[in-house]
């Protein structure tokens, strides 16, 4: 009998209960290592379902350690995408280069991963569907806490209290809201907007992505694999966010149209696709930068936390190494108090290294400027000369995964723990 079995199976102990607000990828990840620790967990996912396909995410360093011990990294590898190139083309359509995608990613070829976000949820959901509680369609209302726990209420009724609350609801987190504050507080806008959808390929793209790029404007198409479709994203420098059309796809299509109306290459095409496409996907590129990641019960984990923006390809693997470390940290201390600092003070470091990557990838695909973009393009051919690093960057792995031991507290029976 493992630590963890006596733990859990301890005569007339009471195992402490958690609450997770997010079924997509740091939420997942956290129930996993919470039960494996003897928690009782709870997920409640707003969408219906898991969301399937969607578009590719990244998990490089501390991450692979993560999925690893997780058991689910042979179920990555197999649904690994291998993207096998990147061309950059210039305003006109014409070939500036052609390159290994992890010259630009800073990855390690044949070891990190490329996975469909779909894919990395699905594997994540069925390591911990048979032990943990999910309640999907539903969301958290209200919080309150109090000196034994949390109460909750549920927008699909019904009310329930749990020791520990934790957001793992992404970006726009209604539970940060709930807790810390409106998002502003928190938000930090990096100049661009995007517009995702998808569409088909007719291009014969196979496991590559084409970027154009005009100075302030880009569009990408990107084949995951040799199929129908491809997936389109349009992206542009905007001083502000476009607050106004958050709420109106309409808007957010007319807004897209007229910053492209006069561009070139495959965009018109991309913009036609857009204005029918079902599964739109418009927001700003940005992250979330808090002081602190807990307030008394409630603690964020992953974008909701520490979002890193898409710039870095870094957010899928902080929300990985995230779920571990806060699991870990409760698992170890008896106060949770005492365990928020400690998720804290032992992933911060890591968190700003890769957040802080976007100062040098947002020069490198979006440059604002026809100069800016005449040296990107300099550089890019440059890095096309030149083999990839082979340990990637060292933000990546900047972290090494400590070893949790857990304390007699989880099943304690203790509710002012």
């Amino acid at each position: 009998m493992t630590r963890t079995d006596e733990l859990r199976d301890a005569p007339g102990g009471r195992r402490r209960t958690v609450l997770i607000s997010g079924a997509s990828i740091a939420g997942p990840a956290l129930a996993f290592w919470l039960n494996r620790y003897g928690f009782a967990v709870t997920v409640v996912e707003k969408a219906g379902a898991l969301r399937d396909g969607g578009y590719p995410i990244d998990v490089r360093g501390t991450a692979l350690d993560v999925v690893r011990r997780m058991g689910i990294l042979p179920r990555l590898r197999d649904a690994h995408i291998d993207l096998r190139r990147l061309t950059f083309l210039d305003e006109d359509g014409a070939e500036v280069t052609s390159l290994a995608p992890h010259a630009v990613t800073g990855g390690v070829a044949g070891a990190d991963l490329e996975v469909r976000r779909g894919d990395l949820a699905d594997a994540l959901h069925s390591a911990v569907r048979d032990d943990v509680e999910f309640l999907f369609g539903d969301s958290i209302d209200t919080l309150d806490q109090h000196r034994h726990g949390v109460d909750v209420t549920f927008r699909r009724g019904g009310s329930r209290t749990f020791d520990l609350v934790v957001g793992a609801d992404g970006l726009h987190s209604h539970t940060r809201g709930l807790v810390f504050g409106p998002e502003e507080r928190f938000h930090r806008y990096l100049g661009y907007c995007f517009a995702g959808f998808t569409l088909p390929n007719t291009f014969g793209l196979v496991r590559e992505t084409t970027l154009w790029n005009a100075p302030g404007r880009a569009a990408v198409l990107y084949a995951v694999g040799d199929g129908d479709d491809v997936h389109g994203f349009l992206t542009f420098a905007r001083p502000q966010p476009p607050l106004g059309a958050f709420r109106d796809p309409e808007s957010q299509r007319d807004l897209v149209e007229g910053v492209f109306a006069d561009a070139g290459w495959e965009v018109p095409g991309m913009l036609a696709a857009m204005r029918t496409a079902d599964d739109l996907f418009f927001d700003v590129v940005s992250q979330i930068r808090m002081p602190r990641w807990a307030d008394g019960r409630v603690a964020l984990v992953g974008d909701a936390a520490y979002a890193p923006s898409f710039l870095t390809g870094q957010g899928s693997s902080l929300a990985l190494v995230g779920a571990y470390m806060l699991a870990g940290s409760l698992a170890a201390e008896r106060d949770h108090t005492a365990a928020f600092a400690a998720y804290e003070r032992d992933s911060r470091t890591f968190v700003t290294l890769n957040q802080d990557l976007v100062d040098t990838g947002d020069a490198l695909l979006f440059p604002t400027t026809a100069r800016a973009l005449e040296e990107r393009n300099a550089l890019l051919r440059g890095l096309a000369a030149t083999p990839p690093a082979a340990e990637g960057r060292p933000a990546h792995a900047a972290l090494v995964l400590p070893e949790f031991t857990p304390t007699a507290a989880l099943s304690s029976g203790r509710t002012d723990v």
